[in-house]
Protein backbone atom coordinates (compact mmCIF):
# COMPACT_ATOMS: atom_id res chain seq x y z
CA UNK A 1 0.00 0.00 0.00
CA UNK A 2 1.70 3.25 -1.11
CA UNK A 3 -0.28 5.58 1.20
CA UNK A 4 -0.22 5.81 4.97
CA UNK A 5 -3.74 6.50 6.17
CA UNK A 6 -5.12 6.76 9.67
CA UNK A 7 -7.92 8.32 11.68
CA UNK A 8 -7.34 8.05 15.39
CA UNK A 9 -9.45 10.22 17.67
CA UNK A 10 -7.88 11.34 20.95
CA UNK A 11 -9.65 12.87 23.94
CA UNK A 12 -6.99 14.87 25.75
CA UNK A 13 -7.51 16.13 29.30
CA UNK A 14 -5.18 18.21 31.42
CA UNK A 15 -5.44 20.62 34.33
CA UNK A 16 -3.98 23.94 35.34
CA UNK A 17 -1.02 23.79 37.71
CA UNK A 18 -2.33 22.78 41.15
CA UNK A 19 -5.84 22.78 39.64
CA UNK A 20 -6.06 26.52 40.22
CA UNK A 21 -9.30 27.96 38.85
CA UNK A 22 -7.65 30.76 36.89
CA UNK A 23 -8.86 30.57 33.29
CA UNK A 24 -11.36 33.42 32.81
CA UNK A 25 -14.49 32.54 30.83
CA UNK A 26 -14.15 35.56 28.55
CA UNK A 27 -10.91 34.07 27.18
CA UNK A 28 -12.39 30.66 26.31
CA UNK A 29 -13.20 31.35 22.63
CA UNK A 30 -9.75 32.77 21.87
CA UNK A 31 -7.95 30.11 23.92
CA UNK A 32 -9.85 27.34 22.13
CA UNK A 33 -9.05 28.89 18.74
CA UNK A 34 -5.38 29.16 19.70
CA UNK A 35 -5.23 25.50 20.77
CA UNK A 36 -7.01 24.49 17.56
CA UNK A 37 -4.39 26.40 15.56
CA UNK A 38 -1.56 24.60 17.33
CA UNK A 39 -3.23 21.26 16.57
CA UNK A 40 -3.71 22.23 12.92
CA UNK A 41 -0.05 23.26 12.60
CA UNK A 42 0.93 19.81 13.89
CA UNK A 43 -1.23 18.01 11.33
CA UNK A 44 -4.11 17.28 13.69
CA UNK A 45 -7.76 18.14 13.17
CA UNK A 46 -9.54 19.70 16.15
CA UNK A 47 -13.04 18.30 16.61
CA UNK A 48 -14.09 19.87 19.93
CA UNK A 49 -12.23 22.00 22.48
CA UNK A 50 -13.56 23.30 25.77
CA UNK A 51 -12.08 24.55 29.00
CA UNK A 52 -13.24 25.16 32.50
CA UNK A 53 -11.45 27.49 34.94
CA UNK A 54 -9.12 24.64 36.00
CA UNK A 55 -8.80 22.22 33.07
CA UNK A 56 -9.09 21.55 29.35
CA UNK A 57 -10.71 18.90 27.15
CA UNK A 58 -9.62 18.53 23.52
CA UNK A 59 -10.98 16.01 21.03
CA UNK A 60 -8.90 15.80 17.87
CA UNK A 61 -7.77 13.51 15.08
CA UNK A 62 -4.17 12.48 15.73
CA UNK A 63 -1.54 13.45 13.19
CA UNK A 64 -0.03 10.59 11.18
CA UNK A 65 3.48 11.93 11.79
CA UNK A 66 3.64 13.50 15.26
CA UNK A 67 3.70 11.54 18.53
CA UNK A 68 1.10 12.37 21.15
CA UNK A 69 3.76 13.63 23.58
CA UNK A 70 4.95 16.22 21.05
CA UNK A 71 1.40 17.35 20.33
CA UNK A 72 0.52 17.70 24.01
CA UNK A 73 3.78 19.53 24.71
CA UNK A 74 3.19 22.00 21.90
CA UNK A 75 -0.46 22.63 22.82
CA UNK A 76 0.40 23.20 26.48
CA UNK A 77 3.55 25.27 25.88
CA UNK A 78 1.93 27.44 23.22
CA UNK A 79 -1.27 28.05 25.17
CA UNK A 80 0.70 28.76 28.36
CA UNK A 81 2.61 31.53 26.59
CA UNK A 82 -0.59 32.85 25.04
CA UNK A 83 -2.39 32.91 28.41
CA UNK A 84 0.50 34.65 30.15
CA UNK A 85 0.31 37.50 27.61
CA UNK A 86 -3.42 38.11 28.14
CA UNK A 87 -3.21 39.99 31.44
CA UNK A 88 -0.84 40.67 34.35
CA UNK A 89 -2.87 38.32 36.59
CA UNK A 90 -2.09 35.41 34.23
CA UNK A 91 1.68 35.91 34.03
CA UNK A 92 2.19 32.99 36.43
CA UNK A 93 -0.25 30.71 34.54
CA UNK A 94 0.90 27.13 33.85
CA UNK A 95 -0.66 23.81 32.98
CA UNK A 96 0.07 20.76 35.11
CA UNK A 97 2.97 18.57 33.96
CA UNK A 98 0.86 15.50 33.21
CA UNK A 99 -2.09 14.72 30.98
CA UNK A 100 -4.53 12.00 30.07
CA UNK A 101 -4.98 10.92 26.46
CA UNK A 102 -7.82 8.52 25.71
CA UNK A 103 -8.82 6.83 22.47
CA UNK A 104 -12.29 7.46 21.08
CA UNK A 105 -14.00 5.19 18.55
CA UNK A 106 -15.63 6.70 15.48
CA UNK A 107 -19.01 5.56 16.81
CA UNK A 108 -18.54 7.60 20.02
CA UNK A 109 -17.26 10.87 18.54
CA UNK A 110 -20.59 12.72 18.74
CA UNK A 111 -21.12 11.57 22.33
CA UNK A 112 -17.66 12.77 23.36
CA UNK A 113 -18.19 16.08 21.53
CA UNK A 114 -21.39 16.64 23.50
CA UNK A 115 -19.65 15.67 26.74
CA UNK A 116 -16.88 18.20 26.09
CA UNK A 117 -19.33 20.88 24.98
CA UNK A 118 -21.38 20.55 28.21
CA UNK A 119 -18.53 20.68 30.71
CA UNK A 120 -19.98 23.60 32.62
CA UNK A 121 -23.17 21.68 33.43
CA UNK A 122 -21.25 18.48 34.12
CA UNK A 123 -19.02 20.15 36.71
CA UNK A 124 -21.94 21.46 38.70
CA UNK A 125 -22.20 17.94 40.13
CA UNK A 126 -18.81 16.28 39.50
CA UNK A 127 -15.40 17.72 40.40
CA UNK A 128 -12.52 17.66 37.93
CA UNK A 129 -10.61 15.21 40.13
CA UNK A 130 -13.54 12.77 40.28
CA UNK A 131 -14.10 13.13 36.53
CA UNK A 132 -10.45 12.38 35.79
CA UNK A 133 -10.35 9.39 38.17
CA UNK A 134 -13.39 7.96 36.35
CA UNK A 135 -11.59 8.23 33.01
CA UNK A 136 -8.54 6.48 34.39
CA UNK A 137 -10.70 3.72 35.86
CA UNK A 138 -12.86 3.33 32.73
CA UNK A 139 -9.73 2.97 30.58
CA UNK A 140 -8.16 0.63 33.16
CA UNK A 141 -5.12 2.85 33.63
CA UNK A 142 -3.37 2.17 36.93
CA UNK A 143 -2.42 5.36 38.76
CA UNK A 144 -0.95 6.52 42.02
CA UNK A 145 -2.98 9.32 43.58
CA UNK A 146 0.22 10.92 44.90
CA UNK A 147 1.49 11.63 41.37
CA UNK A 148 -1.66 12.41 39.39
CA UNK A 149 -2.13 15.91 40.80
CA UNK A 150 1.14 17.78 40.26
Amino acid sequence: MPQSLSKIYVHLIFSTKNRERVIPRHLYPELHAYMGGVLRDLGCTAVEINTEPDHAHLLFVLSRTEPISTIVGQVKTGSTGWMQKQSPELQSFYWQNGYGAFSVSQSNVKEVQEYIRTQQEHHRVVSFQDEYRRFLQRYEIPFDERYVWD
